[in-house]
């Protein structure tokens, strides 16, 4: 294989670790480069400054990855249970080891402020410690027999091999939370990152292989993205697939998948309603919502996009609301400013075009608005308020810092417009009466739902969505189910 050119001056000079910054893709336990020599820049998105190349590899090499987990699954789905679940303990004992490394790598590649790439990397390790410890309970289950003489058996079987697909805004969580249970239940795993963050997906092959994990377990194959799913989605040894990142690509993959039959875990878009009825602490809702709109520079498929407020608290809301949004810091992740950059310029055009459109439609622009003068992938953090049903924000994923804020009269009417979305992720709720709270969640159509706070996910919850925000879950005892089969053993002694 051929090497990419590297470059660890700059900004990744200042790693601990230096061994952690990879540019080559893993398969069957060694690092390779292209056969072509082909490579793909990755740029820091608060400056355009160039962090390195990383192997851009063919839908051939892609497929000698699946050679390579197909060939590792006979040994590590018959692995003690045990052995295996102490090979993900010591691979999250060096993930919390590295911290600070792996969230410099993060902060340099996606932009995040520093701060929150630390509380990721804590995520992405919290997946592996859950993980470790699921993987060994057990996995028979007794049924009561409908025959005579008959012993009845239900055993959960791992499926074999996983492709694992993983967005750029949650680089380092997103394949822990898929792999770690994937290796879990006894599946060998190939992954491939965003060709935009593919550093810390690199990173943590680097662990995994330090940790012992055996060759040809985990691979992690960078590259064009349709180059290189494209042959696990045809190859028939490619069992399950989980996706994270939008639903249009979601889809594609749902048809493609189809002539395989594929078990699919699919975590797609989502356009979160944050609704505040009147009697709720108003000062909180206000707190809550700033973290809600505006954590990962509000390229979060959790993030609010859609405020609905209870008209006898909407103008103290929006003001209140708008002080704390004015007052947040924009500035390069390493900073640890409140907001760091969008990932590209299309992000940046889609805030642009929402707010145009909204103030267009008749929405006031409160504050931000517009590309700061930090560069050109800076947003400003911004409020809209009296935005009409009408607006593309309304019914399209912002995927950025800007919040448009609506009023409402009764109970039923924001449940309905609420609900009016093809989205169906989560939903955030203020209110301090207790039968209320009972209703409202019941009638959302979400597959989370957070009451008076933001935070709720973590590796015990069974985080999914409804409708079009995709299948399954992933976390929790349910995040094994996508990788394993059930089969029924039905004994007669005589």
């Amino acid at each position: 294989m051929l090497a990419v050119k590297t470059h660890a001056e700059g900004p990744m000079s200042g790693l601990a670790d230096r061994s952690l910054l990879r540019h080559f893709s893993y398969i069957d336990g060694r690092w390779v480069g292209a056969r072509s020599g082909a490579s793909l820049a990755v740029t820091d998105p608060a400056n355009g400054g160039l962090i390195g190349h990383i192997a851009s590899l063919s839908g051939e090499e892609s497929r000698e990855a699946v050679d390579a987990a197909d060939s590792a699954f006979p040994a590590w789905a018959a692995m003690l249970p045990q052995a295996r679940a102490a090979l993900l303990r010591r691979w999250f004992e060096l993930v919390r080891e590295a911290r600070e490394d792996l969230a410099r790598i993060m902060t340099f590649e996606q932009g995040k402020p520093i701060s929150e790439a630390r509380g990721e990397i804590d995520y992405a390790a919290s997946f592996l410690e859950y993980y470790a410890e699921e993987a060994r309970r057990p996995n028979i289950e007794g049924v009561t027999s409908h025959l005579p003489d008959a012993e009845v058996e239900l055993w959960r079987e791992p499926v074999g091999v996983a492709a694992l697909i993983t967005p750029w805004n949650f680089p380092s969580a997103m394949l822990t939370r898929k792999a770690a249970a994937a290796l879990a239940a006894g599946c060998t795993v190939v992954a491939h990152p965003s060709a935009e963050t593919p550093f810390s997906a690199l990173a943590l092959a680097e662990l995994a292989e330090r940790a012992g994990i055996p060759a040809g377990v985990f691979n992690v194959i960078t590259g064009e993205a349709p180059v290189v799913v494209e042959p696990w989605v045809e190859d028939t040894r490619v069992r399950a697939l989980s996706f994270t990142g939008s639903t249009e690509i979601g889809k594609l993959l749902y048809r493609q998948s189809a002539d395989t039959v594929k078990r699919l875990v699919l975590e797609l878009g989502g356009h979160a309603p944050f609704i505040v009825f009147k009697g709720a602490d108003l000062d909180k809702a206000v707190d809550e919502a700033i973290k809600a709109k505006f954590a990962t520079t509000g390229q979060d498929c959790l993030g609010a996009n859609r405020f609905f407020i209870e008209r006898p608290v909407y103008e103290e809301f929006c003001r209140k609301f708008a002080e704390k949004t004015a007052a947040l810091t924009l500035g390069p992740g390493i900073d640890d400013c409140d907001l760091g950059p969008l990932m590209n310029a299309k992000a940046v055009a889609k805030q642009e075009e929402h707010v145009a459109d909204a103030v267009n439609r008749g929405a006031k622009l409160i504050t931000g608005g517009k590309v700061s003068d930090h560069g050109p992938l800076f947003f400003e953090a911004t409020v809209l308020t009296d935005v009409p049903a009408e607006a593309l924000i309304m019914h399209e994923e912002t995927f950025g810092p800007v919040a448009a804020i609506c009023a409402f009269d009764t109970e039923e009417e924001v449940v309905a417009r609420a609900n009016a979305t093809e989205y169906g992720l989560v939903a955030y709720l203020h209110s301090h009466d207790p039968r209320r709270i009972y209703r409202v969640s019941r009638a959302l159509q979400f597959g989370m739902v957070a009451v008076n706070r933001t935070k709720v996910t973590g590796a015990p919850i069974p985080f999914g969505g409804m409708k079009q925000s995709g299948l399954a879950r992933e976390g929790a005892r349910h995040g094994l189910e996508a990788f394993t089969d059930i089969k029924y053993v039905c004994r007669d002694w005589a």
